[in-house]
């Protein structure tokens, strides 16, 4: 699909009933994990969350990791962190990499029982010994403690992972169940900036399960058929702020006699 297709889908809601296939991005389905009635107001009406401001450092990190990995993929040799965590892998090559890598492309998948156009950016893709590729996704941080995963709001990049992972094996790949997080850290124990900052970076492995995909897939499109709203999740905080203010606003225009 030529990118200038994909901004009508951008742009138009969805329709219930529609025959033509609608596009769902990687971070629409946490969107809708997260909350099935902000994901239905975004889709449907174009109602959307306030924007975050953009993670520029994070880009960077991650445009710098891209370039340094493609050195060794072109050379067919693992990159020193690989040799590092004893990952019998190197860099894979592929014709398709540069799309699969691209934010509103991706690694994409019709998904027929649905006709959703499912995809999703990969950061990059290693190859193991038995011919099977490793979904790699790049993180960057600055704090005290060692990075890793265990925090409770990190299952948004473990469900990140296997997302990429379901596209793939749905492109007819045979994909390794285990996948790598290079985790970088800003280092805040050095004496000053220096018009620098230096980070220590970590290889998490992680085993990902994509079962879940499939059936979330087919929840969601349920919810895109809705005519009503769904109910918010239980820990939305712009649920709870929009009723929070609707709340206030409508006793402030009652207390005023603007309203009855």
């Amino acid at each position: 699909m030529a990118f200038t297709a994909y901004s009508r889908y951008r742009t138009i809601p969805y329709k219930p009933g529609q025959t033509e296939a609608f596009k769902v991005s990687r971070s629409k389905i946490e969107d809708f994990i997260n909350c099935p009635r902000c994901f239905w107001l975004d889709r449907r009406l174009k109602i959307t969350k306030p924007d975050t401001p953009p993670f520029q450092i994070n880009k960077a990190v991650d445009e710098l990791f891209k370039k340094e990995f493609d050195t060794y993929r072109d050379n067919k040799e693992p990159h020193p962190l690989m040799v590092e965590y004893k990952i019998e892998a190197i860099p894979y090559a592929h014709a398709e990499l540069d799309n699969w890598r691209e934010n509103f492309y991706g690694v994409q998948y019709l998904d027929k029982t649905t006709n959703l156009l499912i995809f999703g950016a990969v950061d990059d893709v290693w190859v193991n010994k038995k011919g099977e590729l490793i979904v790699v996704d790049y993180k960057a941080t600055a704090k005290k403690s060692e990075v890793s995963l265990d925090a409770p709001w990190q299952i948004s990049y473990k469900r990140q992972m296997e997302v990429y992972q379901w596209l793939l094996r749905k492109n007819k790949f045979k994909v390794s169940n285990k996948g790598y997080f290079v985790y970088t850290n800003g280092r805040l124990d050095l004496d000053g900036f220096h018009d620098k900052v230096e980070f220590k970076t970590k290889v998490i492995e992680y085993n990902g399960d994509d079962k879940w995909v499939s059936p979330t897939i087919k929840k969601l499109k349920a919810c895109l058929e809705l005519k009503e709203m769904p109910k918010s999740g239980s820990d939305c905080q712009y649920c709870a702020y929009a009723k929070s203010r609707t709340e206030l606003t409508l006793k402030y225009l009652i207390k005023n006699k603007q309203i009855k």
